[in-house]
């Protein structure tokens, strides 16, 4: 199979979910009952966040004593990754999971693979990335950035955010953390939380639905800002993540997270 291919669907039960490996292999669509929960747009649904997560302070990051400069996508930064802007292949796909890959190639320096999973139930998703190197060790960072509705469009209330933080990474004037860590405030967030025992956040959309986005990664950005669409981007750092925390992708091992979404009707 190939990049150039049409979207993988993947359906149990009422649950379907759809996967554009030519858009970055986002999710376009997460249906439950016939409800749209994703912002739809080429822009939008959930794309991945690797090799690295958030902003990267000016493009630049070090790999040792290495300088390297990234594109600057969001002035003054770099942002979001390389995955969400190149075609995946496909791996593998049946009614319940699929599997995708790409290569890492420019203007990433180092050369590598990543590699995403789903696994659909009934009542819940799996996502799952793998990012190993094909020759040196590399700092790196993967996560998921999904747009959920405020509203379901079904004429229930806008969805409610909970969630219980041991701490908020204080944002400076930059966008980026200051690396203080101060105690977690009330939103509306464009802000990294830390979370050591794993991610749990809950979002409820009142009289419909439940879903709970957990991980065993400490880190969560959370995004309400905009009035079409709330995130909740469990990753496997802070955003400067590169250079403030940055995990090494050895020969001998890879980076690797894995979030569950589960759900239930109210």
């Amino acid at each position: 199979m190939s990049s150039s291919e049409k979207n993988v669907r993947l359906s149990v039960g009422d649950t379907e979910l759809t996967v554009n490996p030519a858009n970055g292999c986002r999710i376009s669509s997460l249906r439950i009952g016939g409800t749209e929960l994703l912002r739809q747009g080429e822009r939008y649904g959930c794309f991945p966040m690797v090799p690295w997560c958030g902003r990267t302070e000016n493009g630049r990051f070090h790999n040792g004593d290495v300088l390297h400069q990234l594109p600057v996508d969001a002035p003054p930064h770099a942002i979001h990754g390389t995955g969400r802007n190149v075609a995946w292949h496909t791996a593998r796909a049946s009614d319940s999971d699929a599997a995708f890959y790409y290569d890492l190639s420019e203007p990433w320096p180092y050369p590598g693979r990543v590699t995403q999973t789903f696994a659909l139930a009934e009542d819940s998703l799996t996502l799952a990335f793998g990012v190993e190197t094909y020759g040196d060790s590399f700092p790196a960072q993967a996560g998921w950035h999904p747009w959920f509705l405020r509203n379901l469009g079904t004429g229930g209330d806008d969805v409610r955010i909970d969630f219980d933080a041991a701490w908020q990474e204080e944002r400076g004037g930059n966008h980026l953390p200051t690396g203080r860590r101060i105690p977690p405030l009330p939103g509306p967030w464009d802000d990294c939380f830390g979370m050591p025992d794993g991610v749990d956040v809950t979002l409820t959309w009142p009289q419909q639905l439940l879903l709970n986005v957990k991980s065993r990664a400490e880190w969560v950005v959370v995004y309400d800002e905009q009035e079409e669409a709330v995130c909740v981007e469990p990753q496997s750092g802070p955003p400067n993540g590169l250079n403030s925390a940055p995990h090494l992708v050895t020969p001998i091992e890879p980076l690797e997270i894995v979030t569950t979404w589960s759900w239930r009707r109210l």
